[in-house]
């Protein structure tokens, strides 16, 4: 039977030397939502950061995106890669800045975003973000109710509507598996199988390589094209995962190294990104098929490597669905604080489930996924400013007690809301919406007027960080730095 980890009157937990023991078993049910984690129980080390990352990236969504590039946006495959990593490499970095706060805190993203937006006021981005995770998770559900599909075929089954319904319920459940044992368990389980799926990958360049044609598109595609590759990348990486880094890094000593915790975050999340798109862009140079759909990747590849593929695809889209599923999880217990974690998932898992039933069903799943990574942007790219901008005039500094109050405290300030952050907020989604291009997103198409006037380019990830950065700069530096020097720093 699974324990309970820190039960209540119990000491806290102790870490034995050397992180792959470290923390609490593997089976103990993590009891802590965002609640404070004081300094004793803090049982993480940056290396930690780096192989949770590695695990969940090392994944056949990235190669999906890679190939879009190439078959649907029409890129070259030398444009492709030049994107890849200017769009990795650069923009990780917003996912280990934005893992700083977490050792300092003690709790969980949204619940530190309380800090710039106030208690009441955060309800808005706790919002968005918690459907950008339960829209992730549905992507990656989806995916495998296909490769299931697929695998199914191979048997000689044919999956009619009742096989795919029962798909969809059977994936939900054993996703939640992890996220209900919590931190300790995602943590391990997703360092053991990074190395597996690096196995994978070198297998799957092999066997790509004498098909691939690297001057298939040999004119590529115009600037504006590239832009909206760029915007895709940025958005299903690094600034994707701005509001999971701290629901992770919470559990590291506040005493830490900022630039380990930077690094490990980064490069654990940017290598795999950058080779698994590369290799997408190449497999769609020679396989059309691969962009068609989540399983046409298998098009590339021998026979007797599909039905391994597929089933360690399955597994890797499980890994990634894990991180997205435990941090909605602790966002709607930060926009409904009476609500237990495990209670939180619970929810979160049925309404996945419900909705990734239609998206299986529906025709025009691949356009929504593609105007559902561009439209994030919107609220994602000002949000990551305000939290980042804030971090930095607050010296980093976090009253955990006041975190967590709904009724008071130093983030309270006027009736629960910090006007600064909701005005640069709605500003900064605005202003980004003037030049976002999601023509590709199917039934929710839309064209900002600056996009239509400039070449179908996208600026929005651009234009959302500059603009919701700079106005809560400009209208909170005094008041935040205050707050800042007020605070004593964390010492757990």
């Amino acid at each position: 039977m699974a324990g309970i980890s820190e039960p209540a009157g119990s000491a806290p937990l102790r870490p034995p030397a050397g992180w792959g023991g470290g923390g609490p078993p593997i089976t103990s049910i993590e009891r802590r939502g965002i609640e404070y984690v004081p300094g004793e129980s803090r049982w993480g080390r940056p290396s930690s950061l780096f192989w949770l990352w590695a695990g969940a990236v090392w994944n056949v969504e990235f190669v999906y995106y890679g190939a879009i590039a190439v078959v649907f946006l029409r890129l070259s495959f030398a444009q492709a890669v030049v994107i890849i990593l200017i769009g990795n490499l650069v923009f990780y970095l917003l996912t280990g800045l934005a893992s700083l706060q977490g050792p300092q805190a003690g709790t969980t993203t949204f619940a530190i975003s309380r800090a710039s937006f106030g208690p009441r006021g955060n309800k808005l981005p706790s919002f968005f973000n918690w459907v950008t995770q339960v829209g992730f998770e549905i992507e990656g559900i989806a995916f495998i109710v296909f490769a299931a599909i697929v695998l199914m075929s191979k048997a000689g089954f044919t999956a009619g509507a009742p096989a795919k319904i029962v798909f969809v319920i059977v994936a939900v459940a054993i996703q939640a598996v992890l996220p209900i044992l919590g931190h300790a368990a995602v943590l391990k389980v997703l360092r053991w199988l990074a190395i597996p799926f690096v196995v994978l990958f070198v297998v799957m360049a092999i066997l790509t390589t004498s098909k691939v044609k690297l001057h298939a598109v040999p004119h590529g595609a115009g600037w504006g094209l590239l832009l909206v590759f760029l915007a895709l990348v940025i958005s299903a990486g690094g600034l994707g995962w701005t509001e999971n880094g701290n629901d992770y890094s919470r559990y590291l000593p506040a005493t830490a190294g900022k630039k380990r915790i930077v690094l490990a975050v980064a490069l654990g999340a940017a290598v795999p990104s950058v080779l698994l798109e590369i290799l997408g862009a190449a497999v769609g140079t020679a396989v059309p098929a691969a962009a068609d759909s989540p399983t046409g990747l298998v098009a590339g590849f021998q026979t007797w490597f599909v039905v391994p593929f597929l089933i360690f695809a399955i597994a890797q889209l499980f890994a990634i669905n894990t991180l997205d599923l435990y941090s909605s999880g602790v966002t709607l217990q930060s926009l409904i604080p009476s609500l237990k974690r495990i209670h939180c998932v619970g929810i979160d898992t049925v309404v996945c489930g419900v909705i990734a039933t239609y998206a299986v069903f529906s025709s025009s799943f691949f356009g929504l996924l593609t105007g559902f990574l561009l439209y994030i942007i919107l609220w994602l790219g000002p949000w990551c400013a305000i939290y980042l901008v804030d971090s930095w005039l607050r010296g980093n500094r976090y009253d955990h007690d006041a975190l967590l109050d709904e009724r008071g405290g130093r983030y309270f300030r006027q009736g629960g809301v910090h006007w600064p952050a909701i005005i640069a907020q709605l500003a900064g989604g605005g202003a980004a919406y003037l030049w976002l291009n999601a023509s590709s997103g199917g039934v929710l198409a839309s064209t900002g007027p600056l996009s239509s006037r400039n070449d179908g380019s996208d600026f929005s990830v651009f234009i959302g960080l500059f603009v919701g950065g700079a106005i809560y700069w400009l209208l909170a530096r005094r008041t935040v730095r205050a707050e800042g020097e007020a605070t004593p720093a964390a010492t757990g």
